[in-house]
């Protein structure tokens, strides 16, 4: 039983420094062709954000808005897809090891 209970302290110890990592890991997304670049951590969050000045029609500031709120949206998006593999191959084997195949654990997307 206490080797039992070692066990399951490590996972849940690999478990928190996969966690650290990711959320200290960069990753990029972009849109239109590298117009808009957006940058998330491994957990998600926003970081940052460039958008490259090639993608701002002055003559047209409304339809400018709406094209750079398209793209953020979709550089945003791609980040986040991204994040998400990453999730998946840090925290996946450890997730199916604590909670089983489907089983999940709080927190986490899958």
């Amino acid at each position: 039983m206490q080797q039992l209970l070692q066990q399951a302290q490590k996972m849940q110890q690999d478990l928190a420094a996969a966690q650290q990592e990711l959320a200290e890991t960069p990753v990029e997304g972009s849109a239109g062709g590298g117009l808009v670049k957006a940058t998330v951590t491994g957990s998600g969050e926003l970081k940052g954000l460039v958008i490259d000045p090639k993608a701002i029609d002055t003559d047209s500031a409304e339809e400018t808005a709406e094209t750079l709120a398209d793209l953020v949206l979709a550089a945003v998006r791609d980040a986040n897809a991204t994040a998400q593999k990453l999730q998946q191959q840090k925290l996946g084997p450890l997730a199916q090891a604590l909670g089983g195949a489907g089983g999940g654990i709080p927190g986490l997307p899958f």
